[in-house]
């Protein structure tokens, strides 16, 4: 009998001793596993099913559940307003957006009445290439050449309509002087199949799978920005650059001359600050993985990622990009 109370007073004491110990290890930081998120779902707002944003954004949502085992998602949307808008009414935790739309969000301009206070920076990550398309034969050859004629400019209110706007006044040209349509992409390129459009816009990173699916069935041409007006139109919209379309990109014998828009990764602020930290660090660490499902990928780095940032850093993100610093 006193042998059995031995044996059990010995093995609550144990069981006191590993519970202390658990408890020391919380406090120290120590864990066997990863720590889960405050928050039980991470919807990332993207774009059309086939642009860039949702292929990669799919890809890290599938990171975040293997990492955090949260239910973390993207959504297909209409693109960089309506992504800023969803974060602002609680209703994604992440999205991808265009600079030019993030900055007149911040600053309350154009589709904006208001500034949008919900809205933090994780990151700048690939450019988003102004890829405007058109049919060989068509005779147009720069963006000059598009007044007059019936073109795609993305969804309404989406970056891409938006830089598209901004490029089309840049060179003298308003939505009076051509016929608009608001398609996305595959639309877009469904528009250029059928001629019921003369050309399209179709900004996103490279390659666009939509551009790519053309250029192998219908022959194209891509129409080119001169670098000089792009110049004059970023003393005004300071996030567009000039950029050559590659050789080869889309079969294009030349590399074609047009303007780009660096894209951000963002987050609502009012997400915790060591939610984000650690979906920061998991993003970094998922390049390249990222890079494997999307080429555009390939131009996100940790440098990169802090330049040309138009909305504030959120905290998290700060706090990781600090402790690389070190």
């Amino acid at each position: 009998m006193k042998k059995k109370l031995f044996l059990a007073s010995a093995l609550s004491l144990s069981l006191a001793l590993a519970a202390c110990n658990g408890n020391d290890d919380k406090e120290n930081g120590g864990t066997d596993a990863t720590e889960g998120l405050e928050t039980n779902i991470v919807t990332i707002a993207t774009g059309g099913a086939s642009g860039p944003y949702n292929i990669i954004g799919t890809t890290l949502a599938d990171q975040y559940v293997k990492e955090f085992d949260v239910n973390s998602r993207t959504q297909t949307t209409g693109a960089s307003v309506e992504n800023i808008n969803l974060l602002e009414q609680g209703k994604a935790e992440m999205a991808f957006v265009m600079s030019d739309a993030l900055s007149q969000a911040v600053n309350g301009e154009v589709s904006f009445k208001e500034p949008i206070k919900n809205v933090s920076q994780i990151a700048t990550l690939y450019p988003n290439v102004v890829q405007i398309i058109t049919k060989e034969g068509s005779g147009i050859k720069t963006i000059e050449d598009l007044k007059g004629k019936r073109i795609a400019v993305g969804d309404q209110n989406s970056g891409v309509e938006i830089n598209a706007r901004v490029l089309l006044n840049g060179h003298g040209i308003t939505y009076e002087d051509v016929k608009v349509d608001y398609l996305g992409y595959a639309e877009a390129a469904d528009g250029l199949k059928a001629g019921t459009i003369d050309a399209a816009f179709l900004t996103s990173g490279l390659p666009n799978a939509s551009v790519m699916e053309l250029a192998e069935t219908t022959g194209i041409q891509l129409v080119s920005v001169n670098a000089e007006k792009v110049a004059e139109i970023a003393k005004e919209h300071p996030y567009f650059i000039s950029y050559d379309i590659a050789v080869d990109t889309y079969k294009n014998e030349e590399a074609i001359t047009t303007a780009a828009v660096p894209n951000a990764l963002v987050v609502r602020t009012d997400m915790s600050e060591d939610d984000v930290y650690d979906l920061t660090k998991k993003f970094f660490e998922s390049i390249p993985t990222l890079q494997n499902s999307h080429q555009a990928a390939n131009d996100i780095t940790l440098d990169a990622a802090q330049e040309s940032v138009v909305a504030p850093i959120h905290p998290g993100a700060q706090r990781y990009y600090d402790e690389q610093k070190k």
